[in-house]
């Protein structure tokens, strides 16, 4: 028996794409003699269709590639993820399903039992969990399907399910499992799969494969990393990240474990190409070709404009410095200096005339007050305007620059250097930003070394630095990282050592300012806790407020 697994970047919505994408993946697989091809979690449609869901002509189009891809299962076994229509009135229209398709027509369809409904996942909004559990016999193997998160309850032992998929299925004595995925990437989660794989194995003493998606979807991205696990416990081979590929395995190979491969995984070699990733399919997949963003000379704009011109190429990348009086001549130097190593295009526009045009306009309203924030956020509007005005003459995405530890406390301006069409860096913290600069210059100087060691500053008055108003970073980012990701209360992050002063402080900003992070654009998500649809507050909510 020959297994192929597709590991593919299908497009939401893109029906025809899609197919021809598969069927292209069927033909090299029967190319290579496999017997079985294996397609990721919805793959006729794309993940996460969302409300797509709900229209039925959405639904008619799934089945419609269904059945094209059975008229080309002659000679070898397609088996694909696909929405199915639930023929029982009570519940939910739809089921998640792996579908079998063999000799021209469906031979077995595996609902998914297991329905995730946290983070980034809302999927009991339109599916009917699976109560019965069928293995499917095909020249002689008996084949245990499985969807997602089916694998994830191994032995009941996780509390959000009642049912474990595979227990169900061991009765019937099943050859080996296919696993169809949909897994969205976080830094840490290639190495929680092949965790939960093993798991499984060491279970059930069956081969194993596992297979994702590769590619982004707006703010999720998919790093494939699809896995081939042997009985014995081993991972026997593990695709490579945010790559398409085909590739086939021996079952009896599998079996037998005679080999032992995984990727890499060091972070922020993880973070760098999940963020190129997600950069390129966002402006490839609405149709988009160029991007413009504000360069500032310091780390933030400086990684983003990096990454931005290794997704799309530096001649689509253009890059606007915009000085006011309160900038530093070395931070124009280094956006400058930035610009010309990546050989991106850039414009010089200053900002003084169209600033002192607000403040004349508006001095005679403010009552004789003095500068504050007021003035500040008024040169970030001014360089808003510029940016959005050159977007939508010209046709480039304007691209969001802030990191997630300004996100987080609201140090950002609305309608200013928050505007964009994409949050590049706003899953990353700003510790993590100046690793992720590191990472980009490890073959040479391409950022600054001065725009990493400078202490960083938003330059909106004289001398300023964000150590003024803000914790270090190093604290900033830690309380943070415990209170979003780790979902731990104030008296928790204290006993950790942590001044309580500098926790509630923390922690109230960044309830405080919820309602600038609902205005803002989609955030590519690298963390298992990003800012967006996988974190949902209240923006009126009291606690810690």
């Amino acid at each position: 028996m020959r297994i192929a697994i597709a590991q593919l970047n299908y497009h939401i919505g893109n029906f025809e794409g899609n197919l021809q994408k598969m069927l292209a993946a069927v033909a090299d697989a029967k190319a290579q003699s496999a017997d079985i091809i294996v397609f990721g979690e919805l793959a006729t449609c794309g993940y996460p269709p969302r409300d797509f869901l709900e229209f039925e002509d959405f639904i008619n189009k799934c089945e419609a590639t269904v059945e094209a891809l059975a008229e080309a299962a002659q000679d070898i076994a397609i088996v694909v993820g696909s929405p199915s229509k639930n023929p029982v009135i009570e519940g939910k229209d739809l089921f998640n399903s792996a579908i079998f398709l063999a000799d021209g027509k469906v031979l077995h369809r595996a609902h998914k039992a297991l329905l995730p409904t946290y983070d980034i996942f809302d999927e009991y909004r339109y599916f009917e969990p699976a109560d019965e559990f069928k293995v499917v016999e095909y020249k002689g193997y008996k084949i245990a399907l499985t969807v997602c998160e089916d694998i994830w309850n191994i032995g009941n032992e996780n509390p959000l399910y009642t049912v474990c998929p595979l227990d169900e299925l061991m009765p019937q004595k099943p050859d080996f499992v296919l696993n169809l995925s949909a897994s969205p990437f976080s830094f840490e989660h290639a190495q929680a799969r092949i965790h939960v794989l093993k798991a499984n194995v060491d279970r059930y003493g069956l081969p194993m494969f596992y297979v994702n998606h590769s590619g982004a979807q707006t703010e999720i991205i998919f790093d494939g990393g699809s896995l081939v696990m042997s009985p014995n416990g081993n991972v026997y081979d593990e695709l490579p990240y945010f790559e398409e590929q085909v590739k086939v395995y021996d079952l009896e190979a599998v079996q037998a474990g005679s080999q032992s491969f995984e990727q890499p995984k060091e972070k922020m070699q993880l973070i760098h190409d999940a963020i190129v990733t997600g950069i390129r399919d966002y402006f490839g997949k609405l149709g988009f070709k160029s991007a413009i963003l504000g360069l500032s000379g310091g780390i933030d704009s400086a990684v983003t404009a990096a990454l931005a011109c290794r997704a799309l190429g530096k001649e689509n990348v253009l890059c606007v410095l915009m000085p006011s009086k309160f900038s530093s001549d070395h931070s124009v130097n280094d956006a400058e200096q930035l610009a010309i190593n990546f050989g991106m295009p850039y414009k010089i526009i200053p900002i003084k005339e169209t600033y002192d045009a607000f403040i004349n306009t508006l001095t005679p309203h403010f009552e004789g007050r003095p500068f504050n924030v007021t003035e500040e956020n008024l040169q970030a509007r001014s360089r808003g305007v510029i940016l959005m005005a050159l977007s939508n003459k010209f046709g480039n995405i304007l691209l969001n620059t802030s990191n997630k530890s300004e996100m987080a406390v609201g140090y950002g301006t609305l309608y200013g250097d928050m505007c964009g069409g994409l949050s590049v860096i706003g899953d990353v913290y700003k510790t993590d930003v100046f690793r992720l600069a590191e990472y980009i210059n490890k073959d040479g100087e391409m950022i600054p070394v001065n725009t990493i060691t400078k202490p960083p500053s938003a330059e909106l008055r004289p001398n300023q630095k964000d150590s003024d108003s803000l914790p270090s970073y190093d604290d900033l980012d830690e309380v943070l990282f415990q209170y979003i990701e780790k979902r731990q209360g104030p008296k928790e992050i204290i006993a950790m050592g942590f001044d309580p002063a500098l926790v509630n402080r923390v922690l109230r900003l960044v309830n405080i300012n919820e309602f600038k992070r609902y205005q803002t654009a989609p955030v590519l998500r690298v963390s298992s806790k990003s800012f967006g649809v996988g974190r949902r507050m209240p923006i009126v909510g009291k606690y810690l407020s």
